[in-house]
């Protein structure tokens, strides 16, 4: 399958095909996320590695990419020659839930996930192996995603997830299930007047009951992106998108 490269400004080149791309949604969840230059992180079901490679525009820890899809995992090993990234990226082509032995348990400040969306039997099932992966619980439920964030988490770690608003409430259970304490919630609405579509979610391993609501993020304003939109997009909206599309 042919790559294509897509500049994501800072000097960081992400590989894109047509099984693995990404969307504003990854965006999203990498800005939510914001590691800092001493963070150790951790991508589950990382696709193209939108989210690593995004976090690379800055200064971070080590971060591992893991990725059940051996494409996407050859797409991020792409991108990790191409933008000289061997120091502080690892692709690892694996099951989230077959860590053990694969990457190390108890290590990392920071694990994040862009989960598929739709619960499995919920709605008609895309056909093609990728999509089906990445948009329905084929492969890996909250309750995996959960329990092994826990194990992947130094005691005061945090998990970042991007879901629909409407599974909010079983999100919520399965990370406190796991040990996990929401702490951060962030709604995300297409304008203002118009139902939020996305929710970003923080829990931290071990954490104490509170959870902060932020202010609701919009994607669009009067005259195209907010202009907070054009911040988290940044010099990768001037060159792919334009600043008003």
């Amino acid at each position: 399958m042919d790559f294509r490269q897509e500049y994501l400004g800072g000097g960081i080149t992400a590989f894109v095909s047509q099984a693995h791309t990404f969307g504003t949604d990854a965006v999203l969840l990498a800005d939510f996320a914001s590691p800092s230059k001493r963070t150790v992180c951790c991508d589950l079901g990382s696709g193209c590695g939108i989210i690593p490679l995004l976090w690379c525009k800055k200064e971070t820890g080590k971060i591992t990419a893991v990725e059940i899809q051996p494409l996407g995992a050859e797409q991020i090993e792409k991108a990790v020659e191409f933008n000289n990234l061997s120091d502080r990226l690892t692709a690892v082509n694996a099951d989230l839930k077959a860590l053990k032995g694969v990457v190390p348990f108890g290590c990392f400040d920071l694990v994040t996930m862009n989960p598929p969306y739709k619960a499995s039997g919920a709605g008609i099932e895309s056909r093609s192996g990728a999509d089906k992966i990445a948009r329905h619980e084929t492969m890996c439920t909250f309750t995996d995603i959960c329990t092994v964030s826990a194990k992947l988490l130094n005691f005061g770690g945090k998990l970042c997830m991007c879901i629909r608003p409407e599974r909010l409430c079983e999100l919520f259970c399965e990370m406190k299930a796991a040990g996990i304490e929401p702490k951060r919630l962030r709604l995300v609405s297409k304008c203002a007047g118009k139902a939020p579509w996305l929710a970003l979610v923080e829990g931290r391993r071990g954490g104490k009951s509170g959870m902060t609501v932020d202010p609701e993020l919009f994607v669009y304003g009067e005259n195209g992106y907010s202009d907070e939109m054009k911040k988290i997009y940044g010099d990768y909206l001037l060159e792919n998108r334009g600043e008003n599309t």
